[in-house]
């Protein structure tokens, strides 16, 4: 599994999809290896449809732990 902080999570109610670069998007056809913010702009959740902007990585600036402390 990849580093937290390359881990990111959809953060609209009722997903919390998570996008983990060592899997990648099977949906979406993003290759396993592919970064978070390699994806193209116009990817989305496969889950719920929601855009980048919605997701947070799980650790790191930004992330959901951070907002939470």
């Amino acid at each position: 599994m990849a580093d937290p902080k390359e881990i990111y999570q959809c953060q609209t109610s009722n997903c919390g999809c998570f996008y983990d670069p060592d899997r990648g998007d099977r949906r979406g056809k993003i290759p396993k290896g592919t970064r978070f913010c390699e994806l193209p702009e116009e990817w989305k959740c496969p889950v719920c449809g929601a855009s980048k902007k919605m997701f947070k990585p799980l650790a790191g600036p930004g992330s959901v732990v951070g907002e939470k402390a």
